[in-house]
């Protein structure tokens, strides 16, 4: 029987992970004149040591953006109203980082970053609804409808700064007044994929650090020494971790071993900031890549210790190609988001603890069945269990976390449905206690101690609404979603309905693939 009596027709979208480049390195003159709007029509035709020797900066080049492929359709219409309202107050405006990088690869941005020769303050005089955000690295937020765009200033940005790598690198020959100010910019970024910038107007993409060609190679590099560059912001461990695995690039040499040998810096950035870089990771589209990759630099042991331990038990090895029920979990949340559609934080929470408890107490594959569709239907277990009973599709064996089926009569089944959602109840508080979280990791004496537990309480109550139906019964004026559409924008809200129909759908497909007999292949292999 198939699961779409509960959710709908069964519908996975297909997010390709990198699309063919063809790369383009001849370069191209300045245009004379720049055009005044960008309009959704397009003119087809158109070393370690720092401070001793000056370091060589690489070959910088000039590039045609539209021989890349590159069109201003591409940018989302509220970005193109910033670049057009300081274009027309005769300011230099650049889209700059990540977003560039992802245009290349023909992927969609997760945002799009402007900066601009403008002042902040000139800025805040172009548009009406604009504030000056951030004491450190003040930037601005333009309001442009219901969305956000962030504007920084190369004036800003220079005085910010902590050093002057300036002094240090030699600028590429050929610079004039504007490129150097664009080096300089692009000098105090992280990695060399991340220091591109593009000028819609000129169409033409400026790489000083090697940006492009690092993304011919598939590379993850630091813009300077790798040593130093993580040392000075460790966030940056988390970020490269985060697009390593997004974009499947491989990391540079160095930087691979300085992430290695640096992993426990990152227990000097706050709470907040933990969850920020973890909900990058396991939102948008990426997650079972990213904990392979923690895994793999001694990460998941400072972040997630609890998941790390269960790594262990499983023999789990640190290259290992095979899968288990954690990455499985994650690899099928994936298919179902993106860049631009990310999931709230509280559905990869919840997953973590579904895992964890189904870990500790292994269930019978038709109580999980009936408690995925409890959770979609917002606790009509009668329902549920109904349902459950009549599924013929054969289970995953090769999961651990699963009984072997016991054909359980309606009474029984219930019981053990609840008896599962409180487990994740008891895991959810487990897994927000600093003491319990350090012991995870306590046979293991040779792991970073690691006690971190950056799930604040208002997200661990909004994880708990989520099982809490089983439990209690069904909700009075719950409407079960319809049909298997995601609102994507109500998912990333945290919309309860959303996040419940996204948890279930992953689950069963997790428990019941379509295609046992391939999931089990690719498994052994």
């Amino acid at each position: 029987m198939a699961i779409s009596t509960a959710f709908g027709y069964y519908c996975r979208p297909h997010f390709p992970l990198r699309s063919p480049l063809r790369f383009c390195f001849h370069q191209v003159r300045l245009s004379c004149a720049a055009i005044e709007t960008i309009d959704e029509a397009e003119n087809e035709k158109s070393g370690e040591n720092i401070g001793g020797d000056s370091q060589k900066a690489p070959p910088w080049k000039k590039l045609n953006s539209v021989d890349f492929g590159i069109r201003t359709s591409m940018i989302p219409r509220t970005t193109r109203a910033v670049l057009n309202g300081l274009k027309r107050k005769g300011f230099e405006v650049y889209l700059v980082g990540g977003c560039v990088r992802d245009l290349i690869l023909k992927r969609t941005p997760k945002d799009f970053d402007i900066i601009t020769s403008a002042e902040l303050k000139e800025v805040m005089r172009t548009f009406s609804r604009c504030e000056i955000v951030g004491r450190r690295f003040p930037i601005c937020h333009v309001h442009i409808d219901d969305g956000i765009v962030e504007v920084s200033s190369f004036s800003t940005c220079g005085r910010n700064s902590r050093r002057d790598f300036s002094l240090v690198f030699e600028k590429p020959v050929g610079c004039d007044e504007k490129d150097y100010i664009r080096w300089r910019n692009c000098l105090q970024r992280d990695f060399t994929i991340n220091g591109l910038m593009l000028d819609p107007y000129a169409k033409l993409i400026y790489d000083y650090m090697g940006g492009v060609e690092d993304i011919r190679k598939t590379k993850v590099r630091t813009i300077i020494p790798p040593s130093f560059s993580l040392t000075e912001d460790c966030a940056r461990i988390l970020r490269a971790i985060r697009i390593a695995a997004r974009l499947r690039f491989q990391f540079a040499k160095d930087t691979a071993l300085s992430i290695k040998k640096l992993t426990s810096s990152i227990l000097r950035l706050d709470r907040g900031r933990l969850l920020m870089e973890m909900n990058y990771m396991l939102a948008y589209g990426s997650a079972e890549a990213s904990l392979r990759l923690l895994w793999r630099f001694g990460l998941l042991e400072i972040l997630l210790p609890i998941q790390a331990a269960y790594f262990v038990r499983s023999g789990f090895r640190r290259r290992d190609k095979r899968s288990n029920m954690l990455l499985s979990l994650f690899s099928n949340l994936d298919k179902y988001l993106a860049p631009d559609r990310p999931c709230h934080s509280s559905l990869w929470v919840a997953i973590l603890a579904f895992h964890k408890a189904i870990f500790d107490q292994p269930s019978d594959p038709s109580v999980i069945a009936a408690f995925c569709l409890a959770v979609h239907n917002g606790g009509d277990l009668l329902e549920a269990s109904d349902i459950a009973k009549r599924i013929s599709r054969q289970h995953d064996v090769s999961f651990l976390e699963l009984l072997e089926p016991q054909d359980l009569d309606t009474d029984s089944l219930l019981v053990e449905v609840k008896h599962l959602a409180a487990s994740i109840q008891g895991t959810l508080s487990t897994m927000t206690d600093e003491y319990t979280v350090s012991l995870a990791m306590a046979k293991y004496p040779k792991a970073p101690y690691s006690d971190i537990v950056f799930i604040p309480l208002t997200l661990y109550l909004r994880v708990c609404k989520i099982f809490e139906c089983v439990r209690g019964g069904k909700e009075k004026g719950f409407v079960p979603k319809q049909g298997s559409k995601i609102h994507h924008e109500l998912l990333a809200l945290g919309s309860l309905q959303e996040v419940r129909h996204v948890f279930a759908r992953v689950v069963f497909d997790t428990i019941f693939p379509t295609d046992v007999t391939q999931q089990l292949h690719s498994t052994e292999t």
